[in-house]
């Protein structure tokens, strides 16, 4: 299998192609024969483009199945192959698992207590999970969540992290309290700007006086109906690496935000200053910057509400069949706080696009389920790109976004390889 030249990049998905000893002819004609077929619409390259057959680690044209991909055993971090998440609920077995510390063990929920404390609350209070249960109306909401770094793979110069690619994402059915009603319960102060969590993972030194990840979001957020503490996922139990027995959950921002294990809620009268709130962490330049620029820590900003993006599930990349057959693609979109309005996808390398179906959210924060037909009259190599564009307009981009230092937000069209025989 050819391999592209990984000196300098080409910002798409992670593609980098400088083979500067080739003609484009010969190059297209050396791809195609390690193909063993030509690449339909190559005239549609963009300048520099390298086919996703020839950017991947695995070759997706040899068939093999790909289970969980481990992005690093301590702390625990996991993602799953686009193809895995084709469920419209996602299940237990296929969600990503994002990991600072050590995950805590022997957890008994029934003396597990939440205390809601800090300096813009009247007076601090504790809530045991029957509390919880009993004294408030419990809610259910599918909820997207989104690691910050996903497609953090893409981009050139590399950025520290887990290299996640496009699995780093999920949508699952949460059902617990609307933090909104228990901080009312509490009392909270006109002075209150944000809060903050605190959760009993372990961190990586041992250090029991070190906290691994403390973040939050502003009040406005907290007190939405969508945000809440909640206690199960998919109607059981949360699993314990997705932060059993009680988890805060803040759909379409990042899933950082969403603190597992949580023991204690701050309500604060400024920004809260946790560990990860500070420096490059979930937070990106204020101004587009050039690859591998150092950015000054006053210039960063924090992440907020996700952007618009798309995935691919089905087919799984790598797919063949017959000339003629219609071909069913699907999957899902997202934009954080804000809905998807179209999915297009494009078999051209994006000199056209076709319109998708496109289903409303089940509720607000929930990804949307897309699907389509394509049909693929020439035998060949083609590639499907998917592109979501939300309420107010704002599209994919083709190639990866600007540059920042952590490889944040990478929302760039996701696609996949298809072989016509």
């Amino acid at each position: 299998m050819l391999k592209a030249d990984q000196n300098r990049p080409v910002v798409f998905q992670g593609s980098v192609w400088n083979r500067r000893s080739f003609l484009r002819k010969s190059a297209l004609s050396a791809m195609s024969a390690a193909l063993g077929t030509h690449i339909v619409h190559s005239a549609n390259l963009p300048a520099g483009y390298l086919p996703l057959v020839f950017t991947v680690e695995n070759n997706p044209m040899d068939g093999k199945d790909e289970a969980m991909i481990v992005r690093s055993e301590r702390p625990w971090n996991v993602e799953a192959p686009p193809h895995l998440l084709d469920e419209e609920i996602t299940t237990f077995p296929n969600i990503f698992i994002r990991n600072n510390g050590v995950i805590p063990q022997n957890i008994d929920a029934k003396t597990w207590t939440l205390a809601i404390g800090g300096e813009s609350v009247k007076s601090e209070k504790s809530y045991n999970m029957t509390d919880l249960k009993q004294k408030f109306q419990s809610h259910t909401y599918q909820l997207t969540l989104e690691c910050g770094g996903n497609g953090r793979a893409g981009y050139y110069p590399p950025a520290s992290g887990n290299q996640w690619e496009e699995g780093a994402i999920y949508c699952a059915e949460w059902t617990g309290v609307r933090l909104r009603d228990v901080l009312t319960d509490v009392g909270i102060k006109d002075d209150a700007v944000y809060i903050g969590y605190y959760g009993k993972d372990k961190h990586l030194s041992g250090d029991p006086n070190k906290v691994v990840i403390s973040r939050g979001v502003p009040i406005e957020k907290a007190i939405q109906d969508e945000t809440l503490i909640a206690w199960a996922m998919n109607s059981k139990d949360i699993p314990l690496e997705h932060g059993y027995p009680l988890r805060l959950v803040c759909g379409g921002w990042p899933a950082s935000a969403s603190g597992k294990w949580i023991h204690r809620i701050d309500v604060r009268n400024q920004i809260h200053d946790g560990p990860k709130m500070g420096g490059n962490s979930y937070r990106v330049p204020e101004y587009p910057v050039a690859p591998g620029e150092e950015v000054s820590e006053e210039d960063f900003k924090i992440i907020e509400s996700m952007p618009v993006k798309s995935l691919i599930t089905y087919p799984k990349s790598g797919a063949m069949f017959d000339k003629f057959r219609k071909l069913e693609v699907r999957g899902h979109a997202w934009a954080g706080e804000r809905s998807v309005a179209q999915v297009e996808v494009s078999t051209d390398f994006g000199a056209t696009w076709q319109s998708c179906t496109l289903q409303k959210p089940v509720n607000r924060l929930a990804w949307q389920h897309w699907s389509t037909e394509l049909e693929f009259p020439i035998a060949g190599y083609y590639e499907v790109w998917a592109k979501a564009t939300d309420d107010q307009g704002v599209a994919q981009p083709m190639v990866i976004p600007g540059w920042n230092p952590k490889g944040y937000l990478n929302n760039a069209c996701h696609r996949i390889a298809v072989k016509v025989k």
